[in-house]
Protein backbone atom coordinates (compact mmCIF):
# COMPACT_ATOMS: atom_id res chain seq x y z
CA UNK A 1 0.00 0.00 0.00
CA UNK A 2 2.51 2.32 1.12
CA UNK A 3 4.45 1.72 -2.51
CA UNK A 4 0.79 2.39 -4.27
CA UNK A 5 0.79 5.42 -2.34
CA UNK A 6 4.48 6.87 -3.47
CA UNK A 7 3.59 6.09 -6.95
CA UNK A 8 0.57 7.72 -7.48
CA UNK A 9 1.96 10.71 -5.30
CA UNK A 10 4.80 11.25 -7.98
CA UNK A 11 2.86 11.18 -10.44
CA UNK A 12 0.50 13.74 -9.31
CA UNK A 13 3.87 15.97 -8.69
CA UNK A 14 4.65 14.84 -12.58
CA UNK A 15 1.27 16.37 -13.44
CA UNK A 16 1.35 19.63 -11.51
CA UNK A 17 4.88 20.16 -13.21
CA UNK A 18 3.38 19.85 -16.90
CA UNK A 19 1.09 22.68 -16.16
CA UNK A 20 1.60 26.88 -17.19
CA UNK A 21 2.71 29.20 -14.07
CA UNK A 22 -0.22 30.69 -13.61
CA UNK A 23 -2.21 27.09 -13.28
CA UNK A 24 0.08 26.21 -10.87
CA UNK A 25 -0.27 29.20 -8.94
CA UNK A 26 -4.56 29.07 -9.48
CA UNK A 27 -4.50 25.77 -8.81
CA UNK A 28 -2.68 26.10 -5.38
CA UNK A 29 -4.75 28.53 -4.31
CA UNK A 30 -8.02 26.88 -4.76
CA UNK A 31 -6.17 24.04 -2.54
CA UNK A 32 -5.71 26.49 -0.05
CA UNK A 33 -9.17 28.23 -0.55
CA UNK A 34 -10.71 24.66 0.01
CA UNK A 35 -8.56 24.57 3.26
CA UNK A 36 -9.90 27.16 4.84
CA UNK A 37 -13.54 26.82 3.94
CA UNK A 38 -13.92 22.94 4.82
CA UNK A 39 -13.25 21.79 8.80
CA UNK A 40 -10.06 20.34 8.78
CA UNK A 41 -6.84 19.94 11.12
CA UNK A 42 -4.89 21.73 9.52
CA UNK A 43 -7.30 25.08 9.39
CA UNK A 44 -7.09 24.38 12.92
CA UNK A 45 -3.47 24.41 13.33
CA UNK A 46 -3.10 27.39 11.56
CA UNK A 47 -6.00 29.37 13.54
CA UNK A 48 -4.17 28.10 17.04
CA UNK A 49 -0.57 29.24 15.71
CA UNK A 50 -1.88 32.85 14.05
CA UNK A 51 -3.63 33.17 17.44
CA UNK A 52 -0.77 32.71 20.01
CA UNK A 53 1.60 34.58 17.40
CA UNK A 54 -0.38 37.50 16.61
CA UNK A 55 -2.33 38.77 19.66
CA UNK A 56 -2.27 41.87 18.83
CA UNK A 57 -4.55 41.37 15.66
CA UNK A 58 -8.36 41.48 16.16
CA UNK A 59 -10.41 38.44 15.09
CA UNK A 60 -11.49 39.58 11.76
CA UNK A 61 -7.35 40.27 11.01
CA UNK A 62 -6.57 36.87 12.31
CA UNK A 63 -9.33 35.22 10.30
CA UNK A 64 -7.91 36.76 7.09
CA UNK A 65 -4.46 36.04 7.64
CA UNK A 66 -5.75 32.55 8.39
CA UNK A 67 -7.69 32.37 5.28
CA UNK A 68 -4.16 33.92 2.81
CA UNK A 69 -2.27 32.17 4.98
CA UNK A 70 -3.76 28.78 3.70
CA UNK A 71 -3.75 29.82 -0.16
CA UNK A 72 -0.30 30.56 0.12
CA UNK A 73 0.60 26.95 1.54
CA UNK A 74 -1.37 25.80 -1.26
CA UNK A 75 0.49 27.55 -3.61
CA UNK A 76 3.60 26.41 -1.83
CA UNK A 77 2.73 22.71 -2.15
CA UNK A 78 1.83 23.06 -6.07
CA UNK A 79 5.34 25.25 -6.60
CA UNK A 80 7.20 23.05 -4.96
CA UNK A 81 5.94 20.14 -7.05
CA UNK A 82 7.63 21.76 -10.22
CA UNK A 83 10.34 22.49 -8.06
CA UNK A 84 11.02 18.65 -7.28
CA UNK A 85 10.32 17.87 -11.22
CA UNK A 86 11.18 20.00 -13.68
CA UNK A 87 15.09 20.72 -14.43
CA UNK A 88 16.78 22.86 -11.84
CA UNK A 89 17.22 26.07 -14.44
CA UNK A 90 13.46 26.53 -15.23
CA UNK A 91 13.25 27.26 -11.36
CA UNK A 92 15.66 29.75 -11.18
CA UNK A 93 13.82 31.38 -14.06
CA UNK A 94 11.39 32.04 -11.80
CA UNK A 95 13.66 34.15 -9.34
CA UNK A 96 13.16 37.28 -10.29
CA UNK A 97 14.84 39.53 -7.72
CA UNK A 98 17.58 39.17 -5.37
CA UNK A 99 18.86 41.01 -2.59
CA UNK A 100 22.10 40.54 -0.55
CA UNK A 101 23.89 38.49 -2.72
CA UNK A 102 27.01 39.93 -2.05
CA UNK A 103 26.71 38.81 2.00
CA UNK A 104 26.82 35.31 0.74
CA UNK A 105 29.81 36.11 -1.13
CA UNK A 106 31.70 37.24 1.52
CA UNK A 107 31.30 33.82 3.51
CA UNK A 108 32.40 32.26 0.79
CA UNK A 109 35.70 34.26 0.14
CA UNK A 110 35.98 34.21 4.07
CA UNK A 111 37.66 30.49 3.96
CA UNK A 112 35.55 29.38 7.12
CA UNK A 113 32.73 27.37 6.74
CA UNK A 114 29.47 28.72 5.76
CA UNK A 115 25.73 27.54 7.29
CA UNK A 116 23.22 29.17 5.35
CA UNK A 117 20.33 28.87 7.53
CA UNK A 118 16.26 29.43 6.25
CA UNK A 119 13.52 28.50 7.45
CA UNK A 120 9.44 27.56 6.05
CA UNK A 121 8.71 30.82 4.61
CA UNK A 122 8.53 31.31 1.25
CA UNK A 123 9.75 28.66 -0.87
CA UNK A 124 12.38 27.09 0.34
CA UNK A 125 12.68 24.29 -2.61
CA UNK A 126 13.20 27.21 -5.34
CA UNK A 127 15.52 28.58 -2.81
CA UNK A 128 17.61 25.54 -2.28
CA UNK A 129 18.20 25.55 -5.92
CA UNK A 130 19.83 29.04 -5.83
CA UNK A 131 21.54 27.99 -3.15
CA UNK A 132 23.32 25.68 -5.05
CA UNK A 133 23.74 27.77 -8.08
CA UNK A 134 26.13 30.32 -6.18
CA UNK A 135 27.99 27.10 -4.07
CA UNK A 136 27.84 23.16 -3.71
CA UNK A 137 26.58 23.15 0.13
CA UNK A 138 25.39 19.75 1.63
CA UNK A 139 21.44 20.67 2.32
CA UNK A 140 20.02 19.18 5.67
CA UNK A 141 16.83 18.13 4.97
CA UNK A 142 13.66 15.40 6.97
CA UNK A 143 13.18 12.71 4.82
CA UNK A 144 9.36 12.61 3.51
CA UNK A 145 7.61 9.15 4.61
CA UNK A 146 6.62 8.03 1.30
CA UNK A 147 10.02 5.92 0.05
CA UNK A 148 8.97 6.74 -3.52
CA UNK A 149 9.04 10.15 -2.66
CA UNK A 150 11.84 10.67 -1.05
CA UNK A 151 14.40 8.88 -3.53
CA UNK A 152 12.74 11.13 -6.25
CA UNK A 153 13.91 14.16 -4.17
CA UNK A 154 17.28 12.83 -3.30
CA UNK A 155 17.66 12.91 -7.05
CA UNK A 156 16.11 16.18 -8.06
CA UNK A 157 17.84 18.49 -4.88
CA UNK A 158 21.03 17.37 -6.02
CA UNK A 159 20.78 18.25 -10.10
CA UNK A 160 23.35 21.21 -9.28
CA UNK A 161 26.44 19.35 -7.91
CA UNK A 162 25.57 19.48 -4.34
CA UNK A 163 24.87 16.89 -1.68
CA UNK A 164 22.41 16.19 0.76
CA UNK A 165 22.15 15.03 4.34
CA UNK A 166 18.93 13.26 6.31
CA UNK A 167 18.10 14.53 9.75
CA UNK A 168 19.81 11.13 10.95
CA UNK A 169 22.50 10.65 13.28
CA UNK A 170 24.70 10.32 10.28
CA UNK A 171 23.49 13.35 8.43
CA UNK A 172 23.92 15.74 11.49
CA UNK A 173 27.54 14.16 11.14
CA UNK A 174 27.90 15.16 7.42
CA UNK A 175 26.94 18.63 8.16
CA UNK A 176 29.16 19.32 11.21
CA UNK A 177 32.32 17.86 9.14
CA UNK A 178 31.48 19.96 5.86
CA UNK A 179 31.41 22.81 8.01
CA UNK A 180 34.89 21.92 9.97
CA UNK A 181 36.70 21.85 6.63
CA UNK A 182 35.19 25.20 4.94
CA UNK A 183 32.11 24.04 3.15
CA UNK A 184 29.12 25.40 2.88
CA UNK A 185 25.74 23.87 4.54
CA UNK A 186 22.19 24.31 4.27
CA UNK A 187 20.11 24.58 7.60
CA UNK A 188 16.35 25.20 8.21
CA UNK A 189 16.42 26.44 11.46
CA UNK A 190 12.66 26.78 11.84
CA UNK A 191 11.52 22.84 12.66
CA UNK A 192 10.60 21.93 16.50
CA UNK A 193 13.91 19.82 18.23
CA UNK A 194 13.80 17.06 20.73
CA UNK A 195 14.12 18.96 24.11
CA UNK A 196 17.11 18.24 25.14
CA UNK A 197 18.77 20.04 21.32
CA UNK A 198 16.92 23.50 21.74
CA UNK A 199 16.30 26.05 24.20
CA UNK A 200 12.79 27.94 24.88
CA UNK A 201 13.29 31.81 23.76
CA UNK A 202 10.88 34.87 22.31
CA UNK A 203 9.18 33.67 18.80
CA UNK A 204 6.82 36.40 17.63
CA UNK A 205 4.14 36.51 20.46
CA UNK A 206 5.09 33.71 22.59
CA UNK A 207 8.21 31.53 23.34
CA UNK A 208 9.10 28.84 21.13
CA UNK A 209 11.51 25.65 21.40
CA UNK A 210 14.16 26.55 19.27
CA UNK A 211 17.13 24.35 17.89
CA UNK A 212 20.93 25.34 19.47
CA UNK A 213 22.98 23.49 16.06
CA UNK A 214 22.83 26.17 13.85
CA UNK A 215 24.15 28.55 16.66
CA UNK A 216 26.89 26.18 18.19
CA UNK A 217 28.59 25.59 14.15
CA UNK A 218 28.77 29.50 14.44
CA UNK A 219 29.67 30.00 18.36
CA UNK A 220 33.31 31.64 18.19
CA UNK A 221 32.78 32.51 14.75
CA UNK A 222 33.79 28.98 13.66
CA UNK A 223 32.12 29.35 10.78
CA UNK A 224 29.43 32.09 9.00
CA UNK A 225 26.37 32.27 9.07
CA UNK A 226 24.16 34.18 6.21
CA UNK A 227 19.93 34.05 6.16
CA UNK A 228 18.48 33.22 2.74
CA UNK A 229 15.08 33.04 2.00
CA UNK A 230 13.33 33.14 -0.83
CA UNK A 231 9.77 34.35 -0.67
CA UNK A 232 6.84 35.11 -3.37
CA UNK A 233 6.25 38.04 -5.22
CA UNK A 234 2.68 40.01 -5.16
CA UNK A 235 2.10 39.67 -8.74
CA UNK A 236 2.72 36.16 -8.71
CA UNK A 237 5.71 35.63 -11.42
CA UNK A 238 8.50 34.02 -9.16
CA UNK A 239 10.22 34.93 -6.13
CA UNK A 240 12.56 37.27 -4.34
CA UNK A 241 15.19 36.14 -2.75
CA UNK A 242 16.83 37.69 0.39
CA UNK A 243 19.71 37.44 1.98
CA UNK A 244 21.31 38.29 5.24
CA UNK A 245 24.58 38.26 7.51
CA UNK A 246 24.07 36.55 10.68
CA UNK A 247 24.07 39.32 13.41
CA UNK A 248 26.91 39.47 15.94
CA UNK A 249 24.99 38.00 18.84
CA UNK A 250 24.42 34.54 16.84
CA UNK A 251 28.62 34.10 17.46
CA UNK A 252 28.54 34.15 21.25
CA UNK A 253 29.34 31.60 22.98
CA UNK A 254 26.10 32.06 25.33
CA UNK A 255 24.31 29.57 23.88
CA UNK A 256 21.03 31.25 24.82
CA UNK A 257 21.88 34.68 23.64
CA UNK A 258 23.10 33.15 20.36
CA UNK A 259 19.51 31.11 20.15
CA UNK A 260 17.15 33.89 20.47
CA UNK A 261 19.20 36.31 18.63
CA UNK A 262 18.67 33.52 15.68
CA UNK A 263 14.83 33.25 16.63
CA UNK A 264 14.86 37.25 16.35
CA UNK A 265 15.82 37.31 12.73
CA UNK A 266 13.31 34.61 11.52
CA UNK A 267 10.77 35.76 13.38
CA UNK A 268 11.05 39.34 11.78
CA UNK A 269 10.79 37.51 8.08
CA UNK A 270 7.76 36.23 9.03
CA UNK A 271 6.33 39.53 9.82
CA UNK A 272 6.91 40.70 7.05
CA UNK A 273 5.72 38.45 4.79
CA UNK A 274 3.16 36.08 7.43
CA UNK A 275 0.93 34.68 5.10
CA UNK A 276 4.20 33.08 3.71
CA UNK A 277 4.74 31.28 6.43
CA UNK A 278 4.07 27.46 6.51
CA UNK A 279 1.42 27.98 9.68
CA UNK A 280 0.68 24.18 9.28
CA UNK A 281 3.62 23.07 10.75
CA UNK A 282 2.57 22.48 14.56
CA UNK A 283 5.60 24.67 15.18
CA UNK A 284 4.64 25.01 19.01
CA UNK A 285 3.70 21.18 20.28
CA UNK A 286 6.24 21.52 23.19
CA UNK A 287 5.67 24.31 25.74
CA UNK A 288 7.26 25.77 28.78
CA UNK A 289 6.96 24.25 32.11
CA UNK A 290 3.41 25.35 33.34
CA UNK A 291 1.90 26.49 30.12
CA UNK A 292 -0.84 24.33 29.11
CA UNK A 293 -0.36 22.30 25.31
CA UNK A 294 -2.20 24.34 21.75
CA UNK A 295 -3.05 21.62 20.04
Amino acid sequence: MEKLKGVVAVAFLRLFALLPWRAVEGIGAGLGWLLAHVPNRLREVVRVNIGQCFPELDARARKCLVRQSLCDIGKTLTESACAWIWPARKSLARVREVEGLEVLEQALASGKGVVGITSHLGNWEVLNHFYCSQCRPVIFYRPPKLRAVDELLQRQRVQLGNRIAPSTREGILSVLREVRRGGAVGIPADPEPGEGSGIFVPFLGTRALTSKFVPNMLAGGKAVGVFLHAVRLADGSGYRVILEAAPPEMYSRDTEAAVAAMSAVLGKYVRAYPSQYMWTMKRFKKRPPGEREWY
